[in-house]
């Protein structure tokens, strides 16, 4: 019998003898791997897949609110996606090296219907070393009293990227704590005017043993082509550079000048993603 024609038998839930094989591949593609990266630095292996036999598995995937899959090749993620696709979407994105999704996203769409927004080609950025412009020095973490102020910034950001505002509708009390969370944890950057008002933000959405994630980074309308998000992405990049060994993110392949402002601080391309929204 064959991978192709066994897809069931060979997915399962991760388990302790599958950990090792595993922590492996996300090891070796750590930028790309970082949010379950993450998961295994904290113990958290709920929701996390392995495709292969026990103990030696070739791929994994985290199948929680977001698709994550890791390592394998063409027949792995056929496999991945023949599994994947008899169950109900569970999760509101798919998140992966281009070469996975452009295997796992048609065989899983025929089920999981339409997509909101595709994103074929994501260049995925690194950078281990200072920014090649001096920081800012008005960017720190944001407060959580200043929760209230931020919450408009980072809306606004979610409705310039996506088109819709996380803060309505029935997801609106979670993505609210999702923020709380992360302003707690110190890993919200921010810069405010005189008022109070947010005019730079970027969130550190994932902290691995191997990188700091950054994500939704956004700089008010009215002050962009000031030279506030090159200085401002340079103190993201000190602050990160304090938790983990390596600064990285995705941008679209489309945002050239997003793309030239990473280049201004330095950072090189280690891959490229795709996502996928629902």
């Amino acid at each position: 019998m064959t991978a192709l024609s066994a897809p069931a038998a060979l997915v399962r839930r991760l388990a302790t003898a599958d950990l090792a094989a595993v922590q492996a591949m996300v090891d070796a593609a750590p930028f790309g791997s970082a949010a379950l990266a993450a998961r295994l630095d904290a113990g958290r292996i709920a929701d996390v897949l392995g495709v292969g036999e026990p103990g030696a598995p070739t791929a994994a995937c985290y199948a929680g609110g977001a698709l994550l899959p890791v390592a394998g090749d063409a027949a792995t993620w056929t496999v991945l996606a023949g599994y994947l696709g008899t169950r109900r979407r569970a999760c509101s994105s798919i998140i992966g090296a281009a070469d996975a999704i452009a295997v796992l996203w048609p065989a899983l769409s025929w089920n999981w219907g339409a997509a909101r927004r595709v994103y074929p080609r994501q260049p995925l950025l690194a950078l281990d070393r200072p920014a090649m412009v001096p920081p800012d020095p008005l960017v720190r973490p944001a407060r959580i009293d200043e929760l209230d102020r931020y919450l408009p910034a980072a809306a606004a950001m979610f409705g310039e990227e996506l088109g819709i505002d996380p803060l309505s509708g029935p997801t609106g009390k979670g993505y609210r704590a999702q923020l709380a969370a992360l302003v707690s944890a110190r890993r919200v950057l921010v810069r405010t005017d005189a008022d109070g008002d947010v005019v730079f933000k970027a969130e550190l959405a994932v902290v691995s043993r191997h990188t700091c994630q950054v994500q939704g980074v956004w700089v008010c309308p009215d002050r962009r082509g000031q030279g506030i998000g090159t200085a401002a992405m340079a103190a993201v990049v000190a602050h990160g550079l304090r938790l983990a060994p390596s600064v990285s993110l995705y941008v679209n392949d489309f945002n050239l000048p997003a793309r030239r402002l990473y280049d201004r601080l330095g950072m090189r391309q280690v891959g490229i993603l795709s996502t996928v929204l629902f």
